[in-house]
């Protein structure tokens, strides 16, 4: 099976399961998007499809086509952490962490959301961080990171270990101006 077909059944799919959520059989489908019942038919079995074809599907069903931003590292399964970490990675989660940058659009770009909202929830733990500030950041980055039950599963599960990142985080704040 070709990587087109991959990628094209799930979306046609969805678009169908969006269909018929909507109450709408294939051919009052087709028509609102201006295709042929049998061209919706033969899409099903296709490897491909041109965009403006897609594009009438979707929004017939009050959907659209969008392109989504992949992780720049590889994360689990679940997309909650990066699957490693190295030194580079844990040396710029060092700097935000003492740049003291809340941005949430600048902590995502180090790693998902909810391993972000771990590491904020984290820095709210230590002296000298402004606790309410970092765990609204953490609720905002993730939703429920900042509660004790969901943080305890993300320190047994972060690829980040609290004992080796403390120390020089601490050292550093030491030093900063």
């Amino acid at each position: 099976m070709s990587n087109t077909t991959k990628s094209l059944a799930p979306l046609i799919a969805n678009l169908s399961a969006e269909a018929r959520r909507r109450g709408l059989s294939d051919s009052a489908w087709a028509r609102l998007a201006g295709l042929r019942k049998e061209s919706l038919s033969r899409l099903r079995r296709r490897d491909s499809c041109d965009y403006l074809t897609l594009d009438s599907l979707a929004r017939a069903v009050g959907a659209c086509l969008a392109v989504q931003q992949l992780p720049a590292k590889p994360t689990t399964g679940d997309g909650h952490f990066p699957l490693s970490l190295t030194r580079d990675d844990e040396e710029a989660l060092l700097v935000l962490a003492t740049s003291r940058d809340l941005q949430p659009e600048n902590w995502t770009k180090l790693g998902p959301r909810f391993f972000m909202a771990g590491l904020a929830t984290l820095l709210a733990s230590l002296r000298g961080f402004d606790r309410r500030t970092l765990l609204a950041l953490a609720e905002t980055l993730h939703p429920g990171t900042s509660q004790p039950d969901v943080f305890r599963l993300w320190l047994k599960d972060s690829p980040l270990r609290a004992s080796r990142f403390v120390p020089p985080l601490e050292a550093r704040m030491r030093h900063a101006p």
